[in-house]
């Protein structure tokens, strides 16, 4: 079994900064690609960042140059830096991750998300 966690959400104002992270427990072997999702009430889930197990990231063009994705592999654990925050950046924020168990079977599992809200 294994477990997504995120952390970090919170209410902030408009400029502001925020730093999610994603803490992955359980049966894991290894993981490989790693993402952050989003999604506003009354909208699609969509992509906000991705990074492989190599360190490739892919973000969204929208949010290039204010978030930043990375992930500390000896703690299991992937972040998004969100800087200059806007109303619009609210939503709740999802972490997946391609999860190779010690079974070495590669399944994907998801967080529970975490609340992100920008006020004006």
């Amino acid at each position: 079994q294994v477990q997504l966690v995120e952390s970090g959400g919170g209410l902030v104002q408009a400029g502001g900064s925020l730093r999610l992270s994603c803490a992955a427990s359980g049966s894991i072997r290894s993981i490989d690609n790693m993402g952050w999702y989003r999604q506003a009430p009354g909208k699609q889930r969509e992509l906000v960042a991705v990074i492989t197990s190599g360190g490739y990231t892919n973000y969204r063009d929208s949010l290039k140059g204010r978030f930043t994705i990375s992930r500390d592999d000896a703690k299991n654990t992937m972040y998004l830096q969100m800087n200059s925050l806007k109303p619009e950046d609210t939503a709740v924020y999802y972490c997946n991750a391609d999860v190779v168990t010690l079974s070495t079977m590669k399944i994907m599992y998801w967080g529970q998300g975490t609340q992100v809200t920008v006020s004006s």
